[in-house]
């Protein structure tokens, strides 16, 4: 059974308060009806640096997951405003999407891989 185009894929921070617009927005902007959520605290911080080889392989396998199982083609990896895992401002977390965005592309999943930012009034943007 083929999922192909049903389901995208969010990176997301575990906070409690960004899932819903995140996946409200990745739903109407890539017309799909789920989002795999893999969640961690400040997961642009685990990516950007990708020292962490414990936590970035587990992303890495659940992204495996996402992609190869549920035929996901875009993933999201998601900065946020007054994030408790990675307390450094918007300049600094866009720089982390970036990178983390490289990390991602790294792994030659073929997917298409988009980075957004959460702001304080918790709404969603490309960065």
């Amino acid at each position: 059974m083929s999922h192909h185009g049903t389901f995208t894929t969010a990176i997301n921070c575990m906070d409690g308060r960004i899932q819903i617009p995140t996946n409200e927005w990745m739903r109407k902007k890539f017309n799909v009806e789920y989002v795999d959520t893999i969640t961690e605290p400040g997961p642009i911080k685990i990516l950007a640096e990708n020292k962490d080889t414990f936590y970035v392989e587990s992303i890495k396998r659940r992204v495996s997951i996402s992609v190869n199982k549920h035929g996901s083609r875009i993933i999201a990896v998601l900065g946020h405003h007054d994030c408790a895992g990675n307390p450094v401002d918007k300049a600094a977390q866009v720089l982390q999407i970036k990178d983390s965005l490289k990390v991602l592309d790294s792994w030659g999943f073929p997917v298409r891989t988009i980075g957004l930012w959460v702001d304080e009034n918790w709404k969603v943007s490309e960065v």
